[in-house]
């Protein structure tokens, strides 16, 4: 994972701990999680809007190649 190891995890996880102390870290966690859901939701839906359109495409190709015929 981006050639992280154990020993610079807890490195990091001690430093945030340091910084925002242990009361705020749950906080700063369900915040963190928060993010990453809405960004796997806006990924998952480009991704929808990219397919649809290009299934429109594929359907405009279809049709012009039948009235060329």
């Amino acid at each position: 994972m981006f050639g992280l190891g154990i020993p610079e995890l807890v490195i990091i996880l001690v430093i945030v701990l340091i910084i925002f102390g242990p009361s705020k870290l749950p906080q700063l966690a369900k915040s963190i999680g928060q993010g990453v859901k809405a960004l796997r939701k806006a990924s998952s839906e480009e991704e929808t809007d990219a397919k649809k359109e290009a299934d429109k495409a594929d359907e405009t190709t279809k049709e012009k190649s039948k009235d060329d015929a």
